[in-house]
């Protein structure tokens, strides 16, 4: 008994001296540690590291970027099954526990005595959360007893479902997916609320091991684990059986998608993300900032179908270029590993717009046989594009049609197919041609809809801001105001003849000529705009003066120093950006008044807080220079009232203010009816089908022909459209700007003027109509049968008729296009 007694007393002393030990060395590591823990309160104020956001104007998302994909939630927005998935697998006793869960902990410490190094941490939510927000991932003893202590004071701090908040937006799911919301979207391109319950235990097995149980890389790893999570949900009385035995039959649905952008507007996010970046800095990548641009997202979608439509036409009337590729099949059918070797080189070839890659594994007498991307086969028939396959001879000529399948493909052929409006696959290009548009409220100047080429992601050059292209015709109608301005009118006479310049500012001889080859002679300036007369643009021009006209073109927002001071000017020799002319043409939209071009509608932190906003220059029409516009019309904007562009979100509005006129209004009225004889009757005349009267605008074809451009107006909306080839290659001798870019802006204004009221604009005071003889300009002699009418400002009204029919030159006849008839009128005029 005695040596019991002294055994146990010996115990007793040991566990004391052990536990003393133990409590002391447990002590020192507190005060060592603790002191450098970080304060839990910081978490009340967590900053998750948000990407950058873009929007349209009507709020829909068009851009993301930033490293790690994350959509922040709160907990109430979480569905249950989410959040059971979540405990069964990590934590089913998250509720209980004081932040540490000590069964799990001894079941930690047993491993690492038993095998010698840490193989499960034991950890509990609260504690992986510690882990998250401020320590490292270092499996080590000082990590783990810090993760201990943050955890118990985070469980003081916090509420359960604020830790459980915190850590569903914070933990790493693979894929740069941080957070469950960003999970759903990455593996199932769903938002949380739409997951199955198989789906929401996937990505609740994914915690453990990101990559190990990674659906994507490792199913069959990833579908253990979910059966698994779903079993324990089952067990703990989370879902039925009837539940649980339809989720572990569910097939595994992953797969990788990317950020689901609602609206297609790649070129416009990558300018708001550039503005983004050179304003606030990188940390709008972590910083959850939101761009809200002034884009309508409805306006959007038809420029691009318009885009792609229009150089898709341009690129079938010059031919088939041939396969992009030639693979060597082996004969026979493709089966097996064989096959899905080929498809995964097939599916390399990534969709360019509206035109998808296929292999061409079989040739019949009138058909096709095509392997295509998500291994489907199809048969392509000959009505199905290919009966109309020409094949490309060059820019000018193509061959003859196909008289079977195999004269338009072979085996082996790596070709592209698209469908069409009925959802038929055609077969098709990628064009080897580019197109751009943009369109701008003339009243506001800002932009609604930006394409700057046909897919951003086959090119990122926005041919609609950074390229610089020659106008052509395009920049007529500035020289043609300029010269209505200093005292030319509609109905003065210019020669259309040939002339010949021997100037050494132009290095060589130049003898400009007239699309057609044709001349017209004596022609009035309302007729030589709308015909698009060369010659009379070039006599205009070196009647006015370059430093005039020069100086008038910097009205319209031209960089002045950039434009030639030569006789090439009338033609557009000089070179400009989409956005440059589409501004300027905003001018004759409007009645003469200069807006600036913003696309940036407001700009907000991840609070909501306003750190930028719109604050564009009005068009007024009744203000007085100087007066403060009043909030345009609700009306005239379809797609956004003017309040949401000036409206700061605190309620306190910004100070409007008031848009420059800067062409006088009777000359802006002139100008304006002008462009719309170029659709009433001259080079735009395709653009009737809109039947509409307030549509203007004007043609434009540079030399090659390599630029080719239509800009105009209607309803408020200006829109400039432009197609050619980046290396300045020739677009062909029968192509004009109302053959490649009219159709375009016809396709996309048919959309945007679909709900808008024809605008024309009230005759201003200070003007006048007169009879005038359709040859001279002069006024019409009574009872004259063929005067017509033409404006004129009162004091440059014609005074003189002519006296009898010996008067009158030479008459014009019309035209139908660019590219038709006229007469050959007289000699060149040799000038020096």
């Amino acid at each position: 008994m005695h040596r019991f007694a002294i055994l146990m007393f010996r115990i007793f002393m040991f566990a004391l001296f052990i536990g003393a030990g133990t409590a002391m060395v447990g002590a020192s590591v507190y005060l060592y540690i603790h002191p450098k823990l970080p304060p839990v309160e910081s978490l009340r104020d967590v900053r998750l590291q948000t990407p950058l956001r873009i929007y349209s104007a009507d709020g829909l998302l068009i851009g993301e970027y930033g490293e790690k994909r994350r959509t922040p939630v709160h907990i109430s927005q979480v569905p249950e099954h989410i959040v059971q998935a979540f405990l069964a697998a990590e934590d089913d006793r998250f509720y209980e526990h004081p932040g540490v869960d000590v069964a799990g902990l001894v079941r930690a410490a047993a491993q690492l005595i038993a095998s010698g190094e840490i193989r499960t941490g034991g950890s509990t939510i609260t504690m992986q959360v510690a882990k998250n927000y401020f320590l490292t991932t270092d499996r080590t003893f000082a990590r783990k007893f810090s993760e201990i202590l943050l955890a118990l004071e985070i469980e003081s701090e916090l509420s359960k479902n604020d830790i459980l908040e915190l850590y569903l937006n914070k933990i790493f799911l693979g894929n740069q997916a941080y957070g469950v919301a960003a999970a759903a979207n990455v593996y199932y391109g769903k938002n949380i609320n739409e997951l199955t319950l198989a789906q929401k235990a996937m990505i609740a097995g994914l915690p453990k091991a990101p990559s190990a149980y990674n659906p994507l890389a490792n199913p069959s790893r990833a579908l253990e684990r979910r059966n698994w999570i779903l079993g324990r949900m089952y067990n703990l009385g989370n879902i039925t059986q009837a539940e649980y035995q339809a989720a572990t039959a569910e097939p595994i649905s992953a797969e990788y998608h990317g950020t689901r952008l609602e609206s297609d507007a790649a070129y416009v996010a990558e300018e708001a993300r550039q503005y983004a970046i050179n304003t606030y800095g990188g940390k709008v990548y972590t910083e959850g900032y939101r761009v809200y641009t002034s884009i309508d997202s409805k306006l959007q979608r038809a420029a691009n179908k318009a885009v792609i439509q229009g150089i898709a036409e341009y690129d079938r009337r010059h031919g088939y270029r041939g396969p992009e590729d030639q693979w060597e099949l082996p004969a026979g059918v493709l089966e097996g590993e064989e096959r899905d070797q080929w498809l995964d080189k097939l599916n390399d070839l990534r969709p360019v717009a509206i035109w998808h890659p296929a292999l061409v594994i079989g040739v019949q007498d009138k058909s096709l046989e095509l392997l295509l991307e998500d291994g489907s086969e199809i048969t392509l028939g000959w009505e199905q594009g290919l009966s109309e396959t020409r094949p490309y001879l060059n820019v000018n000529a193509m061959g003859a049609k196909p008289e079977s399948a195999d004269d338009v493909a072979a085996r082996g052929d790596v070709v592209r197919i698209y469908k069409n409006e009925e959802g038929e696959w055609q077969f098709g290009q990628v064009p080897d041609a580019q197109a751009a548009l943009i369109s701008l409220n003339a009243d506001t100047g800002a932009i609604m809809a930006m394409v700057g080429g046909f897919d951003y992601r086959f090119s990122s050059f926005n041919r609609a801001m950074q390229a610089k292209r020659q106008p052509g015709s395009n920049f007529k109608p500035f020289i043609y105001t300029a010269a209505l301005e200093h005292g030319f009118t509609a109905a003065s006479i210019i020669n259309d003849a040939p002339i010949v310049f021997d100037d050494d500012a132009l290095e060589a001889t130049w003898r400009p000529t007239n699309a057609s080859g044709k001349f017209d002679g004596p022609t009035r300036l309302r007729k030589a705009l709308y015909r698009s007369r060369n010659l009379v643009s070039i006599r205009l021009l070196r009647q006015l003066g370059f430093r005039k006209a020069i100086d008038y073109a910097g009205k319209f927002g031209f960089n002045t120093g950039e434009l030639p001071r030569d006789l090439s000017l009338a033609l557009g020799s000089h070179s400009v950006t989409l956005l440059d002319v589409v501004t300027g043409y905003a001018v004759f939209a409007n009645g003469g008044f200069k807006v600036q071009p913003w696309m940036i509608h407001r700009v907000e932190d991840r609070d909501g807080t306003l750190l930028y906003q719109a604050n564009p220059p009005l068009v007024c029409y009744d203000c007085a220079p100087g007066e403060s516009p009043p909030l345009l019309d609700p009306e005239m904007e379809d797609h956004m009232t003017i309040e949401d562009i000036l409206a700061q979100q605190n309620d306190e509005a910004l100070e409007p203010k008031q848009a420059e006129r800067v062409v006088e209004e009777r000359v802006a009225y002139i100008i304006d009816d002008i462009l719309k004889d170029v659709i009433r009757k001259g080079t735009g005349r395709k653009a009737l089908v809109l039947e509409r009267s307030d549509i203007a605008g004007k043609t434009g074809t540079t030399n090659g022909p390599t630029d080719a451009w239509f800009s105009g107006y209607g309803g408020g909306i200006v829109t400039t459209t432009w197609a050619g080839f980046d290396q300045n290659d020739n677009l062909g001798t029968r192509e004009y700007g109302g053959s490649v870019a009219l159709p375009m802006w016809i396709d996309y204004m048919r959309e945007a003027l679909a709900n808008r009221e024809e605008r024309n604009f009230r005759q201003p005071a200070g003007m006048v109509s007169v009879r005038i003889d359709p040859v001279t300009g002069l006024k019409a002699r009574p009872n004259q049968s063929d005067a017509i009418f033409e404006m004129f400002r009162t004091e440059h009204a014609p005074t003189e008729s002519a006296e009898s029919e010996t008067d009158r030159n030479m008459d014009a006849f019309d035209m139908e296009d660019e590219d038709s008839g006229g007469s050959d009128y007289s000699e060149p005029v040799q000038i020096f």
